[in-house]
């Protein structure tokens, strides 16, 4: 908890490579609160206010020449930066915020130390430099500090080399100081209006706690959330933000529409077909009439019948190797494909499927000539692009051979397995050929069925574009959230929304819906809606349901990744069932 005078103003700080944004929110911030009570001194580093060091540091490094210079060693340019630094907080940043004035700075020393690192300049050197700075701060702890983050810049001639390396640093000087300092992770990837909403909506509430001289520790918290996603989502008491856990107000209630009653009331009538199935009832299984002519998959994704092939046949087969290479192997080949049939054809051809055999040729012929006789070899759930000039491949499947020889070659699975974030796993699938956000994320959720990774479920979210479609058609206004963060609210709010619709929810043996599921769920109410709503239009404007549906009597016997503990409740429900059954 910093130390500071009870009338000391809030210090803001705006962080992020150049070309994150940190101007334009400056701006907004300081137009948002300059007819209130809470204005704010908005300046910079090193600073562009006139008769300033500086001003005189800022025309030096981008213009050195205009100053007699011709040329500047890059350490030194860190060192008038530094000077600038100091002379701005002893003269005008301190006694703003003594005087109980609020500053909002963009940048902070951590601009200094990670432009410096990715300059290759010595680090003890430039540590030292840093720490003479941060002498000059002890009085000026942050209130908070907003990382603003983006996959690429806005301006798109900075180098992207560049970029990624200061992104990184940003990230690993992240990790350092977040048991210090209050850091709200921000991504900059949607609107620049739900973006600026959101900041001044956790300025707003940071301020009235410092007027009310809350301490952290007397907020009411909830688990921080991964920077994708953004913004956590609304609350009774708020939203909570990545990194230390704070609250912020409300942003803006979301509008939903009659269809978004309806997404309830689907779940639950599919989850109850679901068991009435499971238990052995005679179909049809409802009185839904779409229900009963279209093909929808289940509420919990694990549930349909490729997932539970992919872990109990593939992932967790004790037949087969549960390497760490192995186990990753297999499931990027099945998942590739996402086709049952295809994976038996393998291993009829091949017997085991193991990665220490995998010829890229061998599948080949073997795929071309299942082609040739007419089979299909990839699932139709979503279009797997082929990404055959990335390659110079002229079939899909070989190019997707290629692809599984590339990651097994990077020793992919390896950083999956050292990775602690499911966001992380993402990005890694996601710099693949051909890989795009949907399937990355598709993906990363099937590995995370393994023992590979341990990912929390609960933090990340990509939405596909079926379930954008039935967001659209669920809200006619998503109150400044983006699509993941709708995701999350709803999925954070189900017992309530069961609850207020009187409707008698069957989870999963006691795991609830989660944001796969919940993503999924969108994706198919869009279907549902084009029939039960058709007044109410997507993203697409589809209006009918393509896949009708065409009982698989094949049964299925439920098992889930052991780390769920759910299995042991199947298997005594089971048991239970079958003496029942003796007993009649």
């Amino acid at each position: 908890m910093r130390k500071k005078f009870s009338t000391q103003g809030a210090l803001i700080i705006l962080e992020g490579p150049d070309g994150v944004g940190k101007t334009s929110l400056s701006q907004a911030i300081e137009d948002h609160f300059q007819n209130g009570t809470d204005t704010f001194l908005r300046l910079s580093f090193p600073g562009r206010e006139p008769d300033t060091l500086g001003k005189l540091v800022y025309e030096i490094h981008h213009d050195s020449s205009h100053h007699g210079v011709e040329t500047i060693s890059e350490f030194s340019k860190q060192v008038l930066h530094i000077a600038a630094h100091i002379d701005s907080i002893e003269k005008t940043i301190g006694p703003a915020l003594n005087a109980g004035k609020n500053v909002l700075l963009d940048r902070y020393w951590w601009s200094a130390w990670v432009y410096g690192v990715v300059a290759g300049l010595n680090r003890r050197a430039l540590k030292k430099l840093i720490d003479l700075e941060r002498v000059f701060w002890k009085a000026y702890s942050p209130t908070a500090i907003f990382l603003l983050e983006r996959e690429s810049p806005i301006d798109r001639n900075v180098n992207s080399a560049e970029w990624s390396a200061l992104s990184h640093e940003y990230d690993v000087l992240v990790e350092k100081e977040k048991e210090r300092q209050q850091i709200f992770r921000t991504p900059n990837a949607g609107s620049f209006l739900e973006l600026s909403s959101a900041v001044i909506e956790t300025i707003t509430t940071l301020l009235l706690s410092e007027k009310n001289q809350l301490k952290s520790d007397q907020l009411p918290r909830r688990a921080p959330v991964q920077p994708a996603m953004g913004f956590d989502l609304p609350t009774a008491s708020g939203i909570a933000i990545s990194g230390p856990t704070v609250i912020a107000s409300h942003i803006h209630p979301a509008k939903p529409t009659v269809v978004f009653d309806t997404y309830w009331k689907f779940a639950v009538e599919r989850q109850n077909i679901f068991f009435r199935r499971q238990e052995g009832e005679p179909g049809p299984w409802t009185e839904d009439p779409v229900l009963r002519k279209y093909k929808f998959t289940n509420a919990y994704r694990a549930s349909d019948r490729v997932s539970q092939f992919l872990i109990r046949d593939v992932i967790y087969n004790p037949e087969l190797s549960n390497e760490g290479q192995e186990v990753f192997f297999r499931i990027i080949l099945f998942k590739l494909f996402n086709k049952i049939e295809t994976w038996n054809l393998l291993r009829q051809k091949l017997g085991t499927i193991s990665f220490k055999d995998f010829d890229t040729k061998k599948y080949d012929r073997i795929l071309t000539k299942a082609m040739s006789q007419g089979k299909r070899i990839y699932s139709g759930a979503y279009i797997m692009p082929s990404g055959g000039r990335l390659f110079g491949l002229d079939m899909k499947h070989r190019t997707h051979l290629k692809l599984i020889d590339m990651m097994m070659k990077d020793e992919l699975f390896k950083k999956l397995t050292d990775s602690k974030k499911l966001q992380h796993g993402f990005e890694m699938l996601r710099a693949y050929p051909s890989i795009g956000d949907f399937l990355a994320y598709q993906f990363i959720v099937d590995i995370n069925y393994s023992e590979l990774t341990d990912y929390s479920e609960s933090e990340f979210v990509v939405p596909g574009p079926g379930a954008l479609d039935g967001i659209r058609k669920c809200f006619t206004d998503r109150g400044g959230l983006s699509e993941g963060e709708l995701i999350k609210f709803v999925t954070d709010i189900q017992d309530q929304e069961f609850e207020r619709l009187g409707l008698k929810f069957r989870d999963l043996w006691g795991r609830p819906l989660q944001l796969i599921d919940c993503q999924n769920l969108f994706c198919e109410v869009d279907k549902y809606a084009r029939v039960m709503h058709p007044e109410i239009s997507g993203i697409t404007g589809r209006m009918r349901i393509k896949q009708t549906h065409k009982p698989n009597h094949q049964p299925i016997e439920f098992w889930y990744p052991p780390k769920w503990g759910i299995n042991e409740a199947i298997s005594k429900e089971r048991t239970d069932t079958i003496k029942k059954g003796k007993e009649l």
